[in-house]
Parts: C-alpha cells; structure tokens; sequence
C-alpha cells in the first residue's frame, strides 16, 4: 500500500474489515475445534457466542479464554498484512470487538466479569500488538542504492584497457 497521500476509500476499508472478521473467525474457531472440541461431545456456537462459557471455573471454560487470546494474537499478525498502517490498527481492532460484543447478546447481556476481562485483554493485545507490529514494518529502512560508475579499469594480464559501467552501492 502506497504510503503517500491518504486517500479515502470506503470499498477498501469495508473489504479491510470483512476479511479481519473472516479470519479472525475463522482462527477462533480452528482454536476453539482444537483446545475446547476434543474435551466435549458437540461443539456448537455457544462456544463462540455465549459469555457462559467462558469461566474460570472450568477446564473447558479457561480453554475457551485460551482460544478467544490466541485469536486475539492472531488477529494483530492479520492486522499487519492487511491494515499495514500502525495508526487504524485501535480502529480495526475496536471494529472487529464491538460487534462481537452485540453477536455475544445470544445468550443475553454478558454479566460474567470473566467475559469482560477476556473481550478487554484481547482487544487491547490485538490493537497494541497489531501496532507494535505495523510500527516496527513502517520503522524498517527503507533499501536505496545509490549508483556510480568506477571508470577504467586496466588488465593486469594482457595490459588492455577496458572501459566499463560497474555499478558499485554507495553507503
């Protein structure tokens, strides 16, 4: 992405936005299938909806809060391939969390402080991770090489002289 002028463009960030909520589901469900699925008998979308299930009090519950962490991780490696900007990565975040926050309204208004604790912790690793990771790309130095020709160059064999072009980086 072209770092110059920011131009606005709504299609982009909408498209931005979907593909961060697609993956980020798509990990959370892989986590949840991998840490929650073999310790229950069906896995279903109160897994990933319900605030009831996530707690402290359970295996099952602390491997839910394990899965909705590493998907928060996730989710700052996905913001830096596809936001790539330090500054919208609060944004994204904020976006990605506060509809996840009406979609957990399927089991009613979360009033597990566990839930709170576990959605707050994952938006704040997911945002400043994301932006520590967009900081140290955009910090990176950036490769200019400079060129200038050395002139002649005599040969030390046969005494001719060669006129050359040898491209030499200059520090």
């Amino acid at each position: 992405m072209f770092y110059g002028a920011v131009v606005w463009d709504p299609w982009l960030i909408v498209a931005q936005i979907a593909c961060l909520q697609c993956l980020y589901y798509l990990t959370l469900g892989s986590f949840l299938s991998i840490l929650v699925g073999t310790r229950v008998s069906r896995m279903s979308l109160v897994y990933f909806f319900d605030f009831v299930a996530v707690t402290t009090s359970t295996i099952t519950g602390w491997r839910v809060i394990i899965s909705f962490l590493l998907s928060s991780i996730a989710g700052a490696g996905y913001m830096l391939h596809l936001i790539e900007r330090s500054k919208k990565c609060l944004d994204f975040s904020a976006t990605l969390y506060i509809p996840s926050l009406y979609m957990h309204l399927y089991g009613g208004w979360p009033s597990s402080i566990t839930w709170w604790i576990v959605n707050g912790t994952g938006l704040a690793v997911m945002a400043l991770l994301g932006e520590y990771l967009c900081i140290r790309r955009e910090l990176r130095e950036i490769p200019i090489t400079r060129y200038r020709s050395t002139g002649i160059r005599v040969c030390g064999r046969c005494k001719q002289t060669e006129h050359f072009l040898s491209v030499r980086a200059v520090n």
